[in-house]
């Protein structure tokens, strides 16, 4: 099946290239237009795609997800479908991308999340809001903020991701096929996490409600215990 939704969204996003591509005077040449590709994938208003692993893009800290564009664009994180899109974007218009959807306010979808065991829930969520010193693993909420959300400009929010998606990503530092800029915490951080470390924390985040207010911390009111990497910084 993941084959199968995987050939749909190619043939989807060849669509949108055709489209995006057309001389008919017809279509109209607005930004929305333009990102057609994106939301065939990841929602029309950035909300997320409905099979786990396309994440939601709304709400995010613009600075992050235009980082995240560089990074496929620079060969530091592997996706074929995402670095096809963004191999000839200038980084203004990555820039334009990002900043039209971290405005979108749509509200987060439910995802399912594999039941586990009472000690694994432990475990995700002490490793989530305590880390491991002993091992050298801060807590996710020393970076993402103490609701999980995000902290401006590019540190994004955990909650309301899919389980697929968090365990898929937190899995490519692992195997070396995510990266970001140096200084690179997330690849220091998992490389001190178990498979079972990676599951569990997985499935706590996965489960965690959604706040209220659901928006990215202020920028500087979190002290991250890593520098994490930044383009330009």
């Amino acid at each position: 099946m993941r084959s199968i939704r995987r050939w749909l969204a190619v043939m989807a996003i060849l669509s949108c290239i055709g489209s995006a591509t057309a001389t008919d005077a017809s279509v109209p040449d607005t930004l929305v237009q333009r990102i057609a590709a994106c939301t065939s994938c990841h929602g029309e208003h950035g909300e997320g795609g409905d099979n786990g692993f396309n994440p939601r893009l709304a709400g995010k800290p613009a600075a992050y997800l235009a980082r995240q564009m560089q990074d496929f664009q620079r060969g530091l994180r592997h996706y074929p479908l995402m670095e096809h899109q963004v191999m000839n974007l200038s980084e203004p218009y990555m820039r334009e991308i990002a900043e039209y959807f971290a405005a979108q306010e749509v509200p987060y979808a439910t995802h399912p999340a594999p039941s586990v065991t009472a000690e694994a829930k432990a475990r995700g969520e002490r490793l989530a809001t305590q880390g491991d010193p002993a091992r050298g693993i801060p807590a996710c909420m020393a970076c993402h903020g103490p609701q999980l959300t995000g902290v401006q400009p590019d540190i994004p929010g955990l909650v309301g991701l899919p389980y697929d998606y968090l365990s898929a990503q937190l899995g490519s530092w692992r195997t070396n096929t995510r990266h970001t800029v140096e200084p690179d915490c997330m690849a220091t951080i998992v490389s001190r996490l178990t498979d079972a470390d990676i599951s569990a924390i997985s499935a706590w985040l996965a489960t965690r409600p959604v706040p209220a207010d659901a928006h990215a911390a202020p920028a500087g009111s979190v002290t991250p215990p890593l520098r994490c990497g930044v383009l330009g910084g």
